[in-house]
């Protein structure tokens, strides 16, 4: 009797954890995912200096303050820790904490800040930077 319990016991507890339950991505979290994976290759082109990625990546109107913003620098590092982002029908903001070491020079600056990331169009493009610009620095 006793190993029958037992025996029950198993076979429900293998047949409940068996089922795995498979959660829809939702239209939020997949726009959310494509303006973060925009903001790392704009990132990564920026410390390749590759302006054709950067370009491809943002609107006009945000190539050309992206551009405007560049400075020289030797080498950099950047790391950016998304905080959130707002979907609306004409853009999405993603709020973008960053930590950044630029080398100019023989000379180290590091810097950090939050800026706001806003993407227009479809498939997404970086159109404006709205408060800290980590590709601004060093200032």
């Amino acid at each position: 009797m006793r190993k029958a319990a037992i025996l029950i016991i198993t076979i429900f507890f293998i047949l409940s954890c068996g089922k795995k339950e498979v959660k829809q991505v939702t239209d939020e979290s997949r726009i959310a995912q494509e303006a973060f994976s925009v903001v790392e290759a704009i990132k990564d082109a920026y410390l390749k200096r590759e302006l054709s990625t950067i370009e491809k990546n943002s609107t006009r109107e945000g190539y050309r303050e992206l551009l405007g913003a560049i400075k020289a620098f030797d080498k950099a590092e950047l790391v950016f820790s998304p905080k959130w982002v707002e979907i609306d029908k004409s853009a999405i903001s993603l709020k973008i904490a960053w930590d950044g070491k630029w080398v100019v020079k023989g000379q180290t600056f590091e810097e950090r800040g939050t800026g706001i990331f806003v993407f227009e169009e479809r498939p997404l493009k970086l159109s404006k930077i709205l408060r800290a610009n980590p590709f601004r620095q060093p200032e």
